[in-house]
């Protein structure tokens, strides 16, 4: 079920922000782009670490370079883990129904759901508000018993998470605009336009602080996520319209290969058009990761991390039972979408 937009977006507006930034655009250079992949995860994770206080910081800081890179990790597994796709979302509108209040179409909790919906139906179209309590349960459980490399496994996987939380497009079974004739919006969103313009952002963010009821303020993310479809989807349509295919996409060489991309004159329409946006889901993203990792070792008795201070391999550390899951093969129908 795809959802039902309720506001719309004139198209005098949109004329009105093209007119303006097309006389920024002949004059103006974007922004180096960086090598075509996960940007946007590893500023997040990267940020986080300085949202944190003096007990944990130290011990982020030391281990950043491995924060950072395996916050990608879960992406890359989800081609070869069966259940892990679904881990990244959730389609909040597949579950619509008679109330107006999308925030009352699903239980929040896993028990409730599950006995409604049944296990296999939820994993079916996304399980990622659940997974994150999973993931914090893990963490925790990881300060605990001061198992250094299992903290850094379990942070910067659970900041993966909480990204796409993050994500409009993470909510709904529209994921990449392939109902609606748009696809691709999935990587302008998250990846194109990060690539432009995040060196830009203001993130600024303050302290993590502590998460009373993590599965609801969970959820609130997801929702404020799922609110902003209609801008995402309306906006990309009516640019398009008024800009044409052909002034939409642009050729780059990234590596040894000349790809197809969204133009810069497109991305910075779509941006602007989108009043920050995507910084605020950013900076809102960079602050809850930090919550989370501050909650898990607050509920573990905040454990002293001094005695973990000793640097860990930077490559990626997997649990065992997660290795008995792995197929020889790619796992097929899993959503593809540019990261």
């Amino acid at each position: 079920m795809l959802y039902r937009f309720s506001k719309g977006i004139s198209s005098t507006s949109i004329k009105i922000w093209i007119c303006s930034l097309f006389l920024v655009s002949f004059s103006h250079q974007p922004p180096k782009s960086k090598p075509w992949g996960f940007v946007g995860h590893k500023k997040i994770n990267e940020l986080a670490v300085y949202t944190l206080p003096p007990e944990m910081i130290a011990f982020y800081k030391a281990n950043m370079d491995y924060i950072i890179e395996n916050s990608v990790l879960p992406d890359k597994r989800r081609y070869i883990v069966k259940e892990e796709g679904p881990k990244h979302y959730i389609d909040l509108d597949h579950y619509q129904n008679d109330s107006l209040d999308f925030q009352e179409w699903i239980p929040k909790s896993w028990k409730k759901a599950s006995e409604i919906y049944g296990r296999d139906s939820l994993f079916a179209y996304g399980v990622l508000p659940w997974n994150i309590q999973w993931m914090l349960k893990k963490l925790q459980d990881a300060f605990e018993r001061g198992d250094g490399p299992m903290i850094l496994k379990y942070s910067a996987e659970i900041g993966h998470y909480v990204s796409d939380a993050h994500v409009p497009l993470h909510t709904t079974e529209n994921y990449n605009g392939q109902l609606t004739n748009q696809h691709g919006i999935h990587g302008l969103w998250e990846s194109r336009l990060v690539e432009l313009y995040a060196s830009d952002y203001d993130f600024f963010v303050g302290k993590a602080f502590i998460l009373e009821e993590p599965l609801e303020q969970t959820w609130e993310i997801i929702f404020k996520s799922h609110s902003f479809l209609p801008i995402v989807f309306e906006l990309e349509a009516k640019i398009t319209d008024s800009l044409g295919l052909s002034n939409k996409y642009a050729f780059e060489k990234r590596g040894n290969q000349i790809v197809q991309v969204y133009s810069s004159r497109f991305s910075e329409i779509y941006h602007a058009s989108m009043e920050n946006m995507v910084q605020n889901r950013m900076r809102d993203a960079v602050l809850m990761v930090g919550s989370f990792w501050f909650t898990a070792w607050v509920n573990a008795g905040q454990p002293d991390l001094k005695g973990l201070m000793g640097k860990y391999p930077k490559g990626k550390l997997e649990t065992i039972d997660s290795l008995k899951t792995y197929d020889s093969k790619v796992i097929p129908n899993q959503r593809e979408h540019e990261h």
